[in-house]
């Protein structure tokens, strides 16, 4: 395993897309059958022997600390019968984990919610998990395939990338890079962009919510001008250390569910369903 010890959640955003259900329930608190989304990002990021959990979050978000603090009464009407077992996955996370919590008060992009996460990391490289964007496989989990890279570049920072359907990449940001001379799945990134037209995309390799990212980044946050949205985009800061040949795209083994959107969220629970019997 790499050295990296802390893996970041930006969790402030309303989930507007799936209201009227996030009017109180957070979007990250919606289960893919009955586990729910912030509980396999923090699962996904103790695969790579990441122990430090720092959310971004907002007042509204009470439920995910919730989540992860012990519920006596629970646990005292399920001790000793087969329904103990359901809550071991979350009382292991917390038993072997320390979570920590600050809240972003406006919602300014995810460049900012990263940036508003500073006073949670140390001065070192850690991980990014958007809990929206759910990653499977039958091997390592797409956060220890990308420690692992990591381990090989450590000044480098690190994002997944998938191909994407040209008709898409609207909704990304999308890499233009070389591949590096000891990898067919690792990219050298020369330019990034972010939400282009397909005329103006520079290929179909979109970034998802999985990033490596070093201390370095803090610093080039705090110059980014915000875009025509009001917003700090990653990408554009990510684009200032591209320049400084500082960023590598991976290319990661696995599927990914944009359960950030109706449609990703019912797939991914018919997939899950399905590889669970239950369909």
């Amino acid at each position: 395993m790499s050295d990296i010890n802390t893996c970041l959640f930006p969790v402030a955003g309303y989930g507007t897309r799936f209201l009227p259900a996030t009017k109180a329930i957070p979007k990250e608190m919606l289960p893919i059958l009955t586990k729910p989304l912030i509980q396999y990002g923090v699962e996904e990021a103790m695969s790579a022997g990441i122990s430090q959990m720092a959310m971004v979050t907002s007042k509204h978000k009470q439920a995910i600390k919730q989540h992860f603090e012990p519920h006596e009464d629970i646990e005292a009407c399920v001790k000793g019968t087969a329904k103990e077992l359901l809550l071991s996955e979350v009382n292991d996370a917390s038993n072997h984990c320390d979570f920590s919590y600050i809240e972003q008060q406006k919602m300014l992009g995810l460049g900012h919610a990263i940036y508003t996460g500073k006073p949670l990391i140390r001065n070192e490289t850690f991980a990014v998990i958007l809990p929206d964007d759910l990653c499977t496989n039958d091997g390592d989990s797409v956060l220890t395939q990308m420690t692992r890279l990591y381990a090989k570049h450590p000044d480098c920072c690190i994002v997944a990338i998938e191909e994407v359907s040209m008709s898409e990449v609207d909704k990304y940001g999308v890499i233009d890079g070389d591949l590096l001379s000891d990898s067919s799945s690792a990219y050298r990134v020369k330019s990034m962009v972010e939400k282009p037209s397909p005329a103006e995309a520079p290929t179909n390799l979109a970034i998802i919510g999985r990033y490596i990212l070093t201390p370095e980044i803090f610093d080039v946050l705090e110059e980014t001008s915000p875009d025509k949205n009001g917003e700090i985009q990653i990408t554009d800061a990510l684009m200032t250390l591209a320049k400084r040949g500082k960023v590598i795209a991976y290319k990661f083994e696995g599927v990914r569910f944009d359960c950030g959107s109706v449609k990703g969220f019912v797939e991914a629970t018919n997939e899950f369903a399905t590889l669970q019997g239950i369909i």
